[in-house]
């Protein structure tokens, strides 16, 4: 099957939106329904937590796993209700179930919460994705606010070390946590001083985790994406222009879609990863 014919940065107008952005409401709608994927059944009688599953990258990987046969559980802001039931609308159509939970990750007794539930819905955990982030542009590191600085770690780095710790006793050999980290862990990016470090601190975290446990047997990974054209870009106060200029310094020279990450996440969540652990596998259309 021929791959789609995705947009140029210069095609893609969504304006700035306030955090947490809406992906309805961008214009064109990023590319995550996997339109032209082709499932193989690597996941079924599997379930997984997709933390910020409503929209953008969560979205896409949502509906990979529920066409390879997976249950999903999907937690979201309360703000983006009407993205989190299109996501359910979209993965339920393969046949599996969508639980969506409104539930802010800063938190560890929602953690806990949203496991629990899980368990009491399907009786088992084996992929736990750590996918929602929080990140806003500011030029100058003397106008990070304390405020913003606590929520973008609060949610980037405390969210999935509270995950893990919850979903822990339900793991077993040969389940998986994936984590997604970011090209700006490694390279930087000067107007995202506060979200660059918490990517950075999520691919340590990631390495630590896998070494930690490799004797269980249960695989540890980080999804790196570049610039992928999601709500979190106009969340973060990115417009336009601010697309082009991203893409510009990509090797392929335009924004990822959603949809693209998502084989990435099916590969290491499934036995086709089986010898992948403690890696960062970078989807970023190359490093200019």
């Amino acid at each position: 099957m021929q791959q789609p014919d995705y947009p140029q940065a210069d095609e893609l107008q969504s304006e700035v939106q306030p955090f947490p952005a809406i992906q309805a409401k961008m214009t064109p709608e990023p590319v995550s329904d996997l339109a032209t994927y082709q499932p193989a059944g690597k996941l079924k009688g599997k379930v997984a937590i997709i933390t910020g599953g409503d929209s953008g990258i969560g979205r896409a990987v949502a509906i990979a796993f529920a066409k390879e046969g997976a249950n999903i559980v999907i937690t979201y802001l309360a703000e983006e209700e009407v993205d989190a039931q299109e996501t359910k609308r979209l993965a339920e159509a393969f046949g599996g179930q969508c639980v969506t939970l409104a539930s802010d990750v800063r938190s560890k007794t929602n953690c806990q919460q949203v496991v629990e539930q899980t368990i009491a819905r399907f009786g088992q955990l084996n992929i736990l994705v750590n996918n929602a982030a929080y990140q806003h542009m500011v030029a100058n590191i003397e106008d990070i606010t304390e405020e913003q600085l606590k929520r973008t770690f609060e949610t980037n780095i405390y969210g999935y070390f509270f995950m893990v710790q919850a979903a822990l006793a339900h793991l077993k050999e040969n389940d998986a946590i994936i984590n997604t980290g970011s090209i700006v862990g490694k390279m930087g990016q000067p107007k995202l001083v506060d979200y660059a470090s918490t990517k950075g601190a999520i691919h340590a975290f990631t390495m630590s985790l896998a070494t930690q446990l490799g004797e269980k047997k249960i695989r540890v990974n980080a999804v790196l994406p570049g610039p992928i054209y999601t709500p979190f870009l106009p969340g973060a106060g990115m417009g336009p222009d601010g697309v082009v200029e991203a893409a510009s310094k990509t090797i392929l020279q335009r924004p990822g879609q959603p949809e693209e990450l998502a084989p990435a996440y099916v590969l290491l969540a499934s036995s086709d990863g089986s010898y992948i652990t403690g890696s960062l596998l970078d989807v970023n259309g190359g490093n200019a």
